[in-house]
């Protein structure tokens, strides 16, 4: 073979080594390295966003438990309150996680309570005695014998 047939074979077989994917020339070479460093940026940025993202996440995270916490104690007081100011209910009978429940398991509880007075107080008003001494009524005397009769018209006892 010849030199330039030497020549033209090495440079086919460096463009077929290169292959498609490969770069060929050093102009292109150097605006791959750019957007390889403005991509690694946009990396390094967006992980720097994420990061802050998080810290907000836990941030928000340490609120929230914070707001669970007081609320408990908010409804805790509250069911407190409710017993304190509703002795009539049982303090078993007033339950709940949350306002609304309660105040639920309140009028549920002040339902119940309604009831079972109204019934003890029909039970009490049929069972009901007057008060004081009966009424005066006249004696029968027909069931009386003629001894007895006479002995009564006389004011007498025995």
């Amino acid at each position: 073979m010849t030199d330039e047939a030497l020549v033209q074979e090495s440079t086919s077989s460096e463009a077929q080594e290169s292959g498609p994917g490969q770069i060929d020339t050093e102009p292109e070479l150097e605006q791959v390295k750019a957007r390889v460093l403005e991509l690694e940026g946009l990396v390094a940025q967006k992980d720097e966003d994420v990061a802050r993202a998080n810290a907000r996440v836990s941030e928000l995270e340490q609120a929230v438990d914070e707001l669970d916490s007081k609320l408990a104690e908010a409804v805790s007081s509250y069911r407190t309150l409710a017993v304190e100011t509703n002795p009539q209910v049982l303090e078993d009978l007033i339950t709940g996680d949350t306002v609304d429940e309660i105040k639920a398991s309140l009028e549920k509880a002040a339902a119940l309570v309604s009831r079972v007075k109204q019934g003890l107080e029909a039970e009490i008003a049929s069972a009901r005695v007057p008060a004081g001494a009966p009424e005066r009524a006249p004696i029968n005397l027909e069931a009386l014998s003629p001894r007895e009769k006479i002995q009564y018209a006389i004011g007498g006892r025995r």
